[in-house]
Parts: structure tokens; C-alpha cells; sequence
């Protein structure tokens, strides 16, 4: 059992990256000496957080084997520069520093705050074949739902690909530029990643979408270096956007996070798992399907399609 890989994604302030190479046996020194390798953070300043809340994992004795950490298979760990020792050693008479570190311990612990006084929730929006138009314009306009939005969308959408024919082209489109806007502008046709780059763009805001299938994060304007990042999970066919509710009910509701904000990824990523790990999502490489709503039985993804369409079901597991 402790030869068993241990397949890991970090979360840093750069990004999520994949740890390879890890096995249940493997000590902790060798997953600081990992995390080093790919983040430049030095082994002794490491700091690992994960669950929700975040808490700080133990990593101290570095012989100990990571089958006693509660690390499974698939987890997302928040990997964070700890420079507490560091401060303290070489920076005790320099209060210019000290004042430095102090931002940035309180901007972390704002950031830690504010995920454990509330939760990152998903809000389900009606499978109209507009549920990706409706879920960016809710998280774009802190949690304002409004099914007329989509048609805007759709029309800006179109307006921006019809006066960029050179960059929008068939090649890109799958289809001709005036023969994509007017397919786009049908209530009946679905979004996908051409438009959701398209709409990052426009709002000038990060949009990632965390796909419940597979637990990757699709970040679209990542190249953008914009400073706010919005949330949408996708299960296959229909997407619903993530809205962080206060728990003490005040009614706070937050849809715009900052791009360094590891906390409400964390949470965006742990949903997904719960999702996968209940069958919500709908495999679209051919497996056997049932709708878990009438229980018909149904075959990959057109098959699924159809049946969304036809019905408004968006509930599949597999079989």
C-alpha cells in the first residue's frame, strides 16, 4: 500500500501545479525537496495548508513517511512561503522589512478570514442552452441573476468576432466568421471556450472554470495579468456559476475574487470533488449513461445533449 502513487496539485501564488513522483512511502523531506524544485521556495520555508478551512500541515520531521499525512490521491494543497524564520534571523533590525512581512501577513490572514467566515457555493441556473451566458453575467454583477442577459452577451459576442474578421476567422471559428455570428446569436446555440475567452476579455476579469469531471481548472485571460478572477463549474454539458456566501447570515454575497486569492481556489476545486464524488458530472468520451431524473438510459455526450435539450434535465450519471 505505501508504494501506491500519490498524485498531488499544489496551489501557489504563480498558479496550480502538478507534483510527480511522490509515493505514499516517500518521507516528507522528499515532497519538501519536490515543491522546492518546481515553486523556488527554499524546503525550510515551505508551508503547506489544505481543507477547509485551510489548516497548517505538519512537515517538521522530515523522515516521517507521507502515508501519515492526510494527503489522498487528487487533493489540492496551498503551498505558501513561510518567512517567519527568515524574519526574525536576519531581519530583526530592519523595521523597513518588518513592515513588508506584516502587509503580506495581513493580507494572507485577510484572505484566510474571509474563506473561513463563508463558502463558495454553486448556484444552479436553468439549462436553457444559455446556462454559460447566464452564469458570467451572474458573476460578473455580483450574483445578479437575469435570464434576458444572455441575449446580450450573445450580441456582444457577435459584435466583437464580426469586427475582427483577421483574428476571428474560420480557422479559429470552426465555421465562417458571418456564418459564426449568426449561429452564435440563436438562443439554441451552446458556449463554449471561444466564448468565455471572448467575454474574459470584455470584462477584463480572469474567468476559471472548474470542471467536475476531471478537477482541472480552465483559467481563460490568465494571459491577460488581470487582477480579479470570477468562477463557473462546468460538469460536461451545463455550466452554473460559484457565488461565496457570508455564513453568518448577513447576505454577503462576493462573485469577484483576486487572481492571488488561493483560499476561494481551494474551495472552487473542493466542491468540484464533492461533485465528482457523488456522479455529478456527464463523461463525454462515450460511456453509458442514465438521466437521474427520469432515469432514461443514454449514450455519451449527443446523446446527452439531445436529451438536455429535449427535456431540461441536466442530472446524468454513469452506468
Amino acid at each position: 500500500m505505501s508504494g501506491q502513487q500519490l498524485r498531488l496539485r499544489i496551489q501557489t501564488k504563480s498558479g496550480h501545479k502538478v507534483l510527480e513522483g511522490l509515493y505514499l512511502a516517500s518521507t516528507i523531506g522528499r515532497l519538501k525537496e519536490v515543491i522546492s524544485d518546481i515553486t523556488s521556495i527554499p524546503q525550510q520555508r515551505i508551508k503547506i495548508r489544505q481543507g477547509y478551512p485551510p489548516k497548517v500541515i505538519d512537515i517538521t520531521n522530515e523522515k516521517s513517511e507521507l502515508s501519515t499525512l492526510p494527503f489522498r490521491s487528487g487533493d489540492t494543497l496551498i503551498v505558501e512561503e513561510d518567512n517567519t524564520v527568515q524574519n526574525l534571523a536576519t531581519f530583526a533590525g530592519t523595521s523597513n522589512t518588518k513592515n513588508i512581512d506584516s502587509r503580506a501577513d495581513t493580507l494572507l490572514q485577510h484572505q484566510l478570514e474571509e474563506g473561513a467566515s463563508g463558502i463558495l457555493t454553486r448556484r444552479v441556473v436553468p439549462a436553457d442552452n444559455s446556462c454559460l451566458f447566464t452564469s458570467v453575467h451572474l458573476v460578473m454583477n455580483d450574483g445578479d441573476f437575469d435570464l434576458s442577459a444572455s441575449s446580450y452577451l450573445r450580441e456582444v459576442i457577435a459584435g466583437i468576432v464580426s469586427n475582427n474578421p483577421s483574428l476571428f476567422s474560420e480557422a479559429m471559428l470552426g465555421k465562417p466568421n458571418k456564418e459564426y455570428c449568426k449561429w452564435i446569436r440563436d438562443k439554441n446555440s451552446w458556449g463554449g471556450g471561444i466564448e468565455l475567452s471572448i467575454l474574459s476579455n470584455y470584462y477584463s476579469t480572469e474567468i476559471a472554470v472548474v470542471d467536475t469531471q476531471s478537477g482541472r481548472v480552465d483559467r481563460f485571460g490568465e494571459d491577460k495579468q488581470l487582477e480579479n478572477r470570477v468562477f463557473v463549474i462546468y460538469d460536461g454539458i451545463h455550466y452554473d456559476p460559484l457565488v461565496y456566501e457570508a455564513v453568518d447570515q448577513s447576505g454577503t454575497v462576493r462573485t469577484k475574487f483576486s487572481i492571488h486569492n488561493a483560499v476561494i481556489m481551494a474551495q472552487a476545486l473542493e466542491l468540484a470533488s464533492e461533485a465528482k464524488s457523488i456522479r455529478m458530472f456527464t463523461d463525454v468520451e462515450g460511456f453509458s449513461l442514465r438521466c437521474l431524473v427520469c432515469q432514461q438510459p443514454l449514450r455519451g455526450q449527443r446523446e446527452a445533449t439531445d436529451h438536455a435539450k429535449a427535456t431540461g434535465h441536466i442530472n446524468f450519471g454513469e452506468y
